[in-house]
């Protein structure tokens, strides 16, 4: 079994390359027909767009027109009258003041765009592109003890550094043909990495290549996040969905074996992770919507989420984060959704794209990875 993102909503997609040898798939959560990735051959996964014939296209159209011209004739006429029942409303509101932004400087702009009551966004920088500044795929993002903000692009390999005002400071690459499924950064500015199944560790400022983290059980790192420690929260599968915490020196301290399939009795393929600062280990399941919480010592504490509509579940996980406050913040294709440290549903906040990726700072200010943008928030709570 291998997984892939779907690239229209980003949620996991597994299939088995012997079983459909290229052949379309269907995303469980958009049901955007797939094309898998062809890794003999280098091509990624795709949007299959489905063709429609020249003669169901012109019985389909004459349908349509029927069905559609009759209630937009009705509607122009209601909204006519609406619209003269609210032009002195409008003419009044028209006269009240626009919202203000204070320049930030060329990389972005501080602002008091309110996010909902929970987060006002006040810093946004980066845009749709590939040179300095911009981006492609920005699904991993990471913040030194200087303030130094990482942002890791999923495919490519390449790794951008901006200072704490979103200016572009250098940019460094990885290897450029894998994924780059996790990254994080310690407080003296090293940078590490999950990519190929192995954590590398990078000087930050430059993209040097420090080493790799090494591992009695080989490869299967899939995600990385620094413990306030100055050690290494892991998540690792091969045939096993473990989670495996690291000293600040590089060793083995605990090791959580199938930490997610063994209390949802599931498989789970994909695994999120974060660390509160008592310890407390979090794991976000991918395929089982879920979030798992582990004590310091790995003991099994609890599980909330799951999949659904209603607040508190979710739908196409994509990152977790953990505040200075204890607070679990989720990702998924509806918000971020906040729980307290019990996993009590609190509130969610919409940014204006899909967090892939999530981490907190040291002022407990929270930044986003949504593709092509860094966006930062200050929590009102």
């Amino acid at each position: 079994m291998k997984t892939f993102d779907c690239p229209k909503c980003s949620a996991p997609v597994t299939y088995e390359p012997n079983v459909f040898r290229g052949g379309p798939l269907r995303c469980a959560y958009c049901k955007s027909q797939l094309q898998p990735p062809d890794e003999l051959h280098g091509l990624q996964a795709r949007v299959i767009d489905i063709k429609i014939g020249p003669e169901v296209r012109a019985t389909a159209s004459k349908a349509i027109w029927v069905v559609v011209l009759i209630p937009i004739i009705i509607a122009v006429i209601v909204v006519g009258g609406v619209i003269a029942g609210l032009t002195p409303l409008l003419r009044s509101a028209s006269s009240l003041p626009s919202p203000t932004t204070t320049s930030g400087g060329p990389a972005g702009a501080k602002t008091n765009e309110p996010a909902n009551a929970f987060a006002n966004v006040v810093l946004k920088f980066g845009s749709e592109g590939i040179g300095p500044g911009l981006m492609k795929d920005a699904r991993s993002i990471a913040v030194d003890g200087q303030g130094k903000i990482y942002v890791g692009e999923y495919l490519g390999g390449r790794v951008q550094v901006f200072d704490a005002s979103g200016n572009f400071v250098t940019q460094w690459m990885v290897d450029r043909k894998m994924p780059l499924r996790g990254l994080a950064a310690d407080r003296k500015g090293a940078v590490y990495i999950a990519q190929k199944g192995i954590i590398t560790r990078y000087e930050g400022e430059t993209g040097k290549a420090l080493g790799e983290i090494p591992y009695s059980d080989g490869w299967g790192f899939d995600d990385v996040v620094v413990a306030p420690d100055g050690g290494l929260v892991c998540s690792w599968y091969k045939n096993r969905d473990d989670i495996v915490r690291f000293s600040a020196d590089g060793q083995v301290v605990l090791t959580i074996r199938a930490a997610i399939s063994t209390p949802a009795d599931r498989s789970e393929l994909s695994t999120r992770v974060a660390i509160d600062g008592l310890g407390n280990i979090y794991g976000l399941g991918s395929f089982t919507n879920g979030v798992f919480k582990f004590s310091p010592d790995g003991r099994f504490l609890n599980r909330f989420g799951g999949q659904g509509n209603q607040p508190g579940q979710f739908q196409a996980v994509q990152a977790i984060a953990v505040d200075g406050k204890g607070r679990v913040f989720v990702s998924d294709s509806k918000g971020i959704q906040v729980f307290d440290s019990d996993g009590r549903y609190l509130s969610v906040f919409k940014p204006e794209d899909v967090a892939s990726g999530m981490v907190f700072n040291d002022k407990n200010e929270l930044f986003i990875a949504a593709r092509n943008k860094v966006i930062k928030f200050a929590l009102t709570e």
